[in-house]
C-alpha cells in the first residue's frame, strides 16, 4: 500500500473533512461508464473498493509536477475541501454556487471562517466573471450600498496566475480496471483478516442464503452506521456481508402509481431518482418526492450521502431519522414480501420488525393524488450535516370542502423510535381544515407526545414545543397550497405576516469583500512587507505533502501508546489489573505512575497535577496508565482490556453553583475596583441586576494531540516530535519527568494543524508520558489521540457564570457596575488563575465606567481541567459586559448601539487599572463600520421587516472590542532567533514561534525580505527547534509575530551591518555576490537575534499596572434572521474590521456532560462547530488604513485573539431578534439568554404561544439527562 501522507485521521464517528478521498467506480450494474464521487476514507472499507480507482489529494496535483486548479486554496491539515471540489468538478465542470455549497457541506474547518475557500471555489462558476470572483475587493453588486467605494481597489490574488480548469487533463479511469469490470466473471469474493471475514455475494439468492446461515452478520454498504460502532465502540462482528454487487438492490423500477427504489442505492442516487421524477411528473403527484428531497439535502454531508444506502438508513431505525417519518407518512412499502413502513415497522430503539435473516431489497415510494399533501420538517443544532433534534413527516388527504379524509403525523426525535401521533390524527378526521381543528390538534398532540423531564437527549421543553410549531408550519403549508389551487398568484390566502413561518431562511452566499491598504508605489518589489502574500506552506497543504507529526515515517521498532482514563469523577483507586491487556497479541508493556523516573507531577501556579493517577482520580478522563503495542489498533484494544477498581468518594462537584456553595476554589482570587461603586449605584436613576452563563468551548483543532518520542544515542538523549505551541515547555516537562537535563531533550515542531491555546500544558503532559514509555522500552513511541479521546482528556475553554449589578441614568450613561465572574476550572489548576486575571482586566471592554468593581475566581470541580483557549477569558468577560449594556438598552427601550456610544472611552483615557491609552482607532473602527453598513437605514429596515413578519424576526448588533496584547508576565515578552546566510545567498531562519496555520513563518520571511533586501523565495524556515533557539516562549497572547519578528529583525540587522564593507567595495553587486565575498573574507554569515519586550506588570495589591504593550481595536456589525418557531437563524450580513469564526462560541458549540461527569459531546456527531452553512451571507472584512503602532514590528497589530470576541455580534443580533419576537407576546424589558444562543435557547426565549403551552418541570424535581456546563 503506498504511503498517502495527505489522508489524516482526526475524527470521531462522524464525517470530517480531512479524510475525504475521491472514488471512481464502473457504474453498477452497467459498467460502461464511470461514477465519480467523494467519500470518507475513515469509514469506507477497503474490501468494498475492489474494482474502484481511488484518488487521494496527492493524485490530484503535486508541487513536484503541477497543482490542479482546485488546489489553489485549502485550510491546512485537511484536504477535504480540495477533494470535495475535485469530485464535483469531475461531474460538473461549471457548477453553480448551490452545488459548490452542497459539495463543501460535509467539510469542517476551524480557522478560516470558510469565506476564502468559498470565494476561491466561486472562480469555477459563471459568477467568477464578477469583479469579486476574480480577486477584486469592491463588488459592482454593492454599488448602491457603498456609494463611496474607490474606483480602483487592490486585489488579493492575480487571476492571470490561476490555471484554467481543463477536464481533459484529469486522470482517466484505469483501462485495466474497466476491462476487469467488463470481462471478469462474477463470483463471490471472500477476504479474511485477523478478527473479521468479509464476503461479497453476487446474487440475491446467495445473499439470502448467507443471511439465513449467519443471521447475526450485518450487511455493509456505506458503513456509515456500522463503521463507527466497530471502530470506536469496540463492536466485533466475525462476518460482514457486503451486498454491493447484488443487482436487484440497485435497480429502479417505475410502476403505474410510484417507483421502486433499490435499497442498495446511495442517498445521492436516490436524490437523483427523485429529482428526475419531480421534473417529469405534475406537481400534484410529487408531494412525497419533494418532501423526501427536502430531507435528503440536509441529511449528513455529501461524502456520507454518496455511500450511505437507502436501506441502511431505514433499517438503522434511528430515533431521529430524517427519512423514516416521511416514508411512513407517505405510505411507502418495501421488499419481495411488501411490508408497510408505518408505526408497526419501527419496534423500538434501532429495531424494526425485520427478522435477523430478512433482507430489504427495494422501497416503493408512491405518487400522490389530487388533494393529498405531504411535507417534511427537521430541526437540528446546525442547519446542515447534523443529526436532527426533531423530524417530522406529515401527510393529509382532503376531500370536498377541505374536510380531512386521512392524516398521518409521524415524528422522529421524541421517543425511542419513529412515533406516529395516531390519537391526534384520529381527532382530525372528518374536520374541516381550519383554525378550530388546529387548536384541538395542539391539545391532543401535547397529551399524546409526552417526554419525561430527564428523557434521553435532553431539550425536553424544546422538543415538545417543536411538535406543536412544526404542525403549525404544516397547517400553513397546506392552507397556502389550497389558496393557490383556488386562485393562483396573489390573492386571499394565508396572511403575509403568517407566511413568514413557512418561507425558507435566505441561503445564497454573496461574494465577500475585503478591504486593505496597498503598499506605497515606492516600496521595492521584493519587499514583501504589507503585501498580500500567500502562506508559504499553502501548496504543500493543498496537495497533502505538508508533514505533520503523525506523518513522520515510523522509526524501526516503533511502539504505539494508548491511554487508559478514569471512568469515575471522584474515587480512590483500589487496583489496576493489566493482565488481560498483556495477554493480547502485540501488547508489549504498560506504563504506570510507578514507572516515572523523575518528577511524577507537573507544577502549575503552586498546584501539582499528576501525570498518571496513583491513588485517586478527580474527573472522568483523568490519565491512569498507558498500554504499549506494536500497532495503533492493538494498543487501543489493550487499553480497553485494562481493568481499574475504584471506591467512589462522596459529593463530586460539577457546576459553578456547587463550587460556590462548597467554596471549592483555586487561589488566588482577583479583584479590581475603581471609584465608589456603592455611591454610583445610589445616585443612578435605575439599577438593574442580571447574569449571563457562557458555556465552554472545545478547541477542535483539526490535528489532534500528537507526539513521537525517539531515544537517540547512548546518553539518555531524546528527540521529541510534537504538535505544540510551546516547545520549550514540552522540553522542560520531558526532562523533569525523565530526570535528565534539558540539553538531552530536543523538541521539533514543524507545524501544527491548529492549536488555539490547547497545545501548551496538556501537550507537555502527554509528551512527558510518551517519553516515559520510550525511556522504559528503549524504543520510539508514538501517541496520537483520537478525536473523542482528545476532547475527553484535554479540557476546553472555561465555562463562566457572570453576574452584574449596574446603575445608569435615563440618558443611558452608566454610573456604576459591579461584576462577579466564576470560571469552571475543572479538576486541576492549569492556567485558570491567569484566565480569571485577564477577565477582570478586560471587564470594561471598550467602556469608561467611572465606578467599576470586578471580582473573579476559578472554581475547582470534578470535570476535566480546562485550559487556555484563544482569547484567554476575554471572550467571556467582554460578553458579560455587553450583556449588561444590552440589558440597559432594553430597560430604557433604546437602541443598544446608542448606549454603547454614550459609554465608550473618548479622548486620552485611563483604564480601571491605571493604564493610559488613546482610543482614537477604536472610534475610527466604530464609525467606519457604521458608515459602511448605513446603520440608520438598516435598523429602520429591520423594524419594518419585523412589523411585517409574525414568525420571522431580524436583529442586529454593533459590538466594539479593546484588547490588550502581550503577556502580563514580563518575562514571557522575549524572543530569540538564529539566521544563517549561505554562500549562494539563500537564508535559513530559526525562531521560537510555532507555525499553527497563522503564517508566522511566512511573516518571518517578510521580515528577512525587508531587512536583508532579498526576495522571499530565497528565505526558508524549516522548523522550530529547541536545539536552534533555546528558552522560547509560547506562541500565544497574539504576541508571537511581534516578539519573534523583532528577534529575526535584530539578527538580520546584525548580518546586514557585517556586510556593509562588502557592499561598499562593490555597490553594484548582487546579494549572492556579496555573501560569497563575505565568506571569502571570513565574515560570519550567522547571527543570533534577541528581543527584550516590554516590562508589563500588574500590582494586584494596589490594583494598578500596565499589563499590556498596547491595545488592538475592532468593531463588528452583524445582522440575523431568526425563525421564532424553531430557533434556526441565518447570519445575513457581517461587516468587520477583523474577525475570525468566533460565532461558534456564542451561538452553536455546546459541551454537555452526563450527571456523572462524563463528557457526552466527544466528536463532531455530538459537538457542532460552524460549517459552510453558517457563513454570513454577506461577509465583509476591512483592515483599518493608516493605523500606526509603534509597539510592534512594522506597525503590525496582534489580531489572533482580539477578534474572536467579535463573533458575539451574532449572539447579540439574535438577542435583538428574540426581543422583537417577545414583543409580539407582550413581553418587554430585559430578559436572560445564555451563551451559546442555540436554536433551543433562542426558540424558548421567543416565548411563542407554542413554547408557552409546554409545561415546565421544576428544577431539582428530576435528574436531567445532561448538564450543560
Amino acid at each position: 500500500v503506498p504511503f498517502t501522507q495527505g489522508l489524516h485521521y482526526p475524527c470521531f464517528p462522524s464525517p470530517e473533512d480531512s479524510i475525504t478521498q475521491g472514488l471512481h467506480y464502473p457504474r453498477f450494474p452497467s459498467p460502461h461508464h464511470c461514477r465519480h464521487f467523494s467519500a470518507n476514507a475513515c469509514l469506507l472499507p477497503v474490501c468494498q473498493l475492489a474494482g474502484a480507482a481511488v484518488t487521494t489529494v496527492e493524485g490530484v496535483g503535486s508541487t513536484k509536477t503541477r497543482l490542479h486548479p482546485v488546489q489553489y486554496t485549502d485550510c491546512g491539515l485537511s484536504p477535504g475541501m480540495v477533494m470535495s471540489m475535485y469530485a464535483l468538478l469531475r461531474n460538473q465542470a461549471a457548477p453553480s454556487m448551490e452545488q459548490i455549497r452542497e459539495a463543501l457541506g460535509g467539510n469542517l474547518c476551524r480557522c478560516t471562517g470558510y469565506r476564502p475557500i468559498i470565494d476561491s471555489c466561486r472562480t469555477f462558476t459563471q459568477e467568477s466573471q464578477c469583479c469579486q470572483g476574480n480577486g477584486g475587493v469592491g463588488c459592482c453588486m454593492n454599488a448602491e450600498e457603498t456609494p463611496g467605494a474607490e474606483p480602483s481597489t487592490p486585489r488579493l490574488f492575480p487571476t492571470e496566475d490561476l490555471l484554467p480548469l481543463d477536464p481533459t487533463q484529469d486522470l482517466i479511469f484505469p483501462p485495466e480496471l474497466m476491462r476487469v469490470a467488463l470481462t471478469e466473471p462474477q463470483q463471490t469474493r471472500w477476504f479474511r483478516g485477523e478478527r473479521v471475514a468479509w464476503v461479497s455475494p453476487v446474487s440475491l439468492e446467495e445473499l439470502v442464503l448467507l443471511k439465513s446461515t449467519h443471521p447475526q452478520a450485518p450487511l455493509v454498504l456505506g458503513n456509515t452506521a456500522l463503521g463507527p460502532e466497530m471502530k470506536f465502540r469496540g463492536a466485533v462482528h466475525p462476518l460482514l456481508i457486503s451486498p454491493s454487487r447484488v443487482a436487484p438492490l440497485f435497480e429502479v423500477t417505475h410502476a403505474p402509481q410510484g417507483v421502486w427504489v433499490g435499497a442498495g442505492l446511495s442517498l445521492t442516487q436516490v436524490q437523483m431518482v427523485l429529482e428526475a421524477r419531480v421534473e417529469a411528473l405534475p406537481q400534484e403527484k410529487t408531494e412525497l418526492y419533494r418532501a423526501l428531497l427536502h430531507q435528503l439535502r440536509a441529511l449528513a454531508g455529501q461524502q456520507i450521502r454518496n455511500v450511505a444506502s437507502l436501506g441502511g438508513n431505514i433499517v438503522s431505525a434511528l430515533p431521529n431519522s430524517d427519512l423514516n417519518p416521511v416514508l411512513a407518512a407517505g405510505a411507502a412499502a418495501g421488499g419481495s414480501r411488501e411490508v408497510p413502513l408505518d408505526q408497526d415497522f419501527f419496534r423500538g430503539f434501532r429495531t424494526t420488525l425485520l427478522g435477523a435473516a430478512d433482507v430489504l431489497v427495494a422501497v416503493f415510494v408512491p405518487e400522490t393524488r389530487p388533494g393529498e399533501f405531504v411535507r417534511a420538517f427537521r430541526q437540528a443544532p446546525r442547519k446542515e450535516n447534523a443529526l436532527a433534534t426533531v423530524t417530522t413527516g406529515m401527510r393529509v388527504v382532503l376531500g370536498p370542502g377541505a374536510v380531512v379524509r386521512d392524516v398521518q403525523l409521524y415524528y422522529g426525535g421524541v421517543g425511542p423510535c419513529t412515533l406516529r401521533a395516531a390519537r391526534t390524527g384520529q381527532a382530525l378526521l372528518g374536520r374541516p381544515w381550519g383554525e378550530a381543528m388546529l387548536q384541538e390538534a395542539y391539545s391532543v398532540l401535547l397529551e399524546e407526545v409526552v417526554l419525561p423531564p430527564g428523557a434521553v437527549g435532553g431539550k425536553v421543553g424544546f422538543r415538545r414545543s417543536l411538535t406543536l410549531s412544526l404542525l403549525f408550519k404544516f397547517y400553513l403549508e397546506v392552507q397556502q397550497a389550497l389558496a393557490l389551487m383556488v386562485r393562483p398568484g396573489p390573492g386571499p390566502g394565508v396572511p403575509e405576516r403568517e407566511l413568514s413561518a413557512i418561507r425558507p431562511l435566505p441561503c445564497c452566499i454573496q461574494p465577500g469583500q475585503q478591504g486593505f491598504q496597498e503598499v506605497s508605489g515606492s516600496q521595492s518589489e521584493q519587499d514583501a512587507v504589507g503585501r498580500p502574500v500567500m502562506h508559504r506552506s499553502a501548496p504543500a497543504q493543498a496537495t497533502g505533502e505538508a508533514v505533520y507529526v503523525d506523518d513522520t515515517p515510523p522509526p524501526q521498532g516503533e511502539l504505539f501508546l494508548a491511554l487508559v482514563t478514569s471512568t469515575r469523577p471522584h474515587a480512590s483507586i483500589l487496583g489496576v489489573d493489566v493482565s488481560a491487556a498483556l495477554r493480547l497479541p502485540g501488547v508489549l508493556d504498560v506504563v504506570t505512575h510507578a514507572d516515572i523516573p523523575g518528577h511524577k507531577a507537573r507544577s502549575f501556579m503552586g498546584y501539582e497535577e499528576e501525570l498518571l493517577a496513583d491513588k485517586e482520580v478527580s474527573c472522568v478522563g483523568q490519565l491512569v496508565c498507558g498500554v504499549l503495542a506494536d500497532s495503533r489498533d492493538r494498543a487501543r484494544r489493550g487499553a480497553a482490556a485494562v481493568r481499574v477498581r475504584y471506591q467512589d468518594l462522596p459529593d463530586p462537584v460539577f457546576t459553578v453553583g456547587d463550587a460556590v456553595q462548597r467554596e471549592s476554589f483555586f487561589l488566588p482570587r482577583r479583584r479590581i475596583e475603581r471609584g465608589d461603586v456603592c455611591k454610583g449605584l445610589e445616585t443612578a436613576d435605575h439599577v438593574h441586576s442580571g447574569e449571563l452563563r457562557l458555556g465552554g468551548q472545545e478547541h477542535f483543532y483539526m490535528e489532534p494531540q500528537s507526539v513521537l518520542v525517539v531515544p537517540v544515542g547512548e546518553e539518555t538523549e531524546f528527540h521529541v516530535y510534537v504538535s505544540s505551541q510551546a516547545p520549550t515547555i514540552t522540553q522542560e516537562a520531558v526532562a523533569e519527568t525523565l530526570g535528565v537535563p534539558s540539553n538531552r531533550v530536543t523538541c521539533h515542531v514543524k507545524r501544527l494543524g491548529g492549536a488555539f491555546g490547547g497545545k501548551v500544558t496538556k501537550t507537555s503532559i502527554l509528551a512527558a508520558i510518551t517519553a516515559v514509555a520510550a525511556w522504559k522500552t528503549g524504543r520510539a513511541v508514538r501517541c496520537v489521540l483520537e478525536r473523542g479521546e482528545d476532547m475527553l482528556i484535554t479540557g476546553a475553554r472555561h465555562p463562566v457564570l457572570g453576574r452584574y449589578q449596574v446603575g445608569f441614568m435615563e440618558d443611558g450613561r452608566i454610573t456604576a457596575a459591579d461584576l462577579q465572574y466564576y470560571a469552571n476550572a475543572g479538576n486541576t489548576v492549569d492556567e485558570s488563575p491567569l484566565v480569571v486575571e485577564k477577565m477582570v482586566l478586560h471587564m470594561d471592554n471598550a467602556y469608561n465606567i467611572p465606578n467599576l468593581r470586578g471580582r473573579a475566581v476559578a472554581c475547582r470541580t470534578n470535570l476535566p481541567s480546562n485550559t487556555a483557549f484563544r482569547g484567554f477569558g476575554v471572550p467571556q468577560a467582554a460578553a458579560v459586559v455587553e450583556s449588561m449594556i444590552t440589558d440597559v438598552a432594553l430597560c430604557l427601550a433604546r437602541p443598544a448601539h446608542q448606549i454603547r456610544e454614550v459609554n465608550m472611552y473618548r479622548g486620552l483615557s485611563v483604564t480601571h487599572y491605571g493604564m493610559r491609552f488613546d482610543p482614537e482607532n477604536l472610534w475610527r473602527c466604530w464609525e467606519e463600520v457604521k458608515g459602511r453598513v448605513g446603520l440608520g437605514p438598516r435598523l429602520e429596515a429591520l423594524r419594518s421587516f419585523n412589523q411585517d413578519h409574525r414568525w420571522r424576526k431580524r436583529g442586529a448588533a454593533l459590538i466594539p472590542i479593546k484588547y490588550g496584547v502581550a503577556f502580563s508576565e514580563a518575562f514571557l515578552n522575549q524572543a530569540a532567533a538564529l539566521v544563517h546566510v549561505y554562500k549562494d545567498g539563500s537564508v535559513l531562519v530559526s525562531h521560537g514561534g510555532a507555525e499553527m496555520g497563522q503564517g508566522i513563518h511566512t511573516k518571518m520571511q517578510q521580515v528577512v525580505s525587508r531587512e536583508l533586501g532579498v526576495p522571499s523565495s530565497q528565505v526558508y524556515v524549516s522548523e522550530t527547534s529547541t536545539a536552534s533557539v533555546p528558552n522560547s516562549c509560547p506562541s500565544a497572547a497574539s504576541y508571537g509575530t511581534d516578539a519573534n519578528g523583532m528577534a529575526v529583525r535584530d539578527a538580520c540587522q546584525k548580518l546586514y551591518k557585517r556586510l556593509e564593507p562588502i557592499r561598499t567595495k562593490n555597490p553594484k553587486g548582487s546579494w549572492d555576490s556579496w555573501t560569497r565575498a563575505a565568506f571569502l573574507e571570513k565574515i560570519s554569515l550567522s547571527a543570533t537575534g534577541f528581543f527584550r519586550g516590554p516590562d508589563c506588570y500588574m500590582d494586584w495589591e494596589k490594583m494598578e499596572g500596565q499589563p499590556y504593550s498596547y491595545f488592538t481595536y475592532g468593531a463588528c456589525y452583524s445582522e440575523v434572521e431568526l425563525d421564532c418557531l424553531t430557533g434556526d437563524y441565518r447570519t445575513l450580513r457581517t461587516d468587520i474590521f477583523t474577525f475570525p469564526p468566533g460565532l461558534g462560541l456564542y451561538t452553536l458549540e455546546q459541551l454537555s456532560f452526563s450527571p456523572g461527569g462524563l463528557l457526552y459531546s466527544r466528536g463532531p456527531s455530538q459537538y457542532k462547530i460552524p460549517a459552510v452553512c453558517d457563513v454570513p451571507l454577506s461577509f465583509n472584512v476591512h483592515l483599518l488604513p493608516d493605523s500606526n503602532n509603534p509597539h510592534a514590528i512594522y506597525s503590525s497589530k496582534g489580531i489572533g485573539e482580539p477578534v474572536l470576541f467579535l463573533g458575539s455580534s451574532v449572539f447579540y443580533a439574535i438577542k435583538d431578534a428574540v426581543s422583537a419576537a417577545r414583543a409580539e407576546s407582550g413581553l418587554g424589558g430585559a430578559f436572560p439568554l445564555d451563551s451559546p444562543a442555540t436554536p433551543e435557547r433562542a426558540c424558548l426565549a421567543c416565548a411563542t404561544p407554542f413554547s408557552q403551552r409546554v409545561p415546565v418541570s421544576e428544577p431539582g424535581s428530576f435528574t436531567p439527562w445532561a448538564l450543560y456546563i
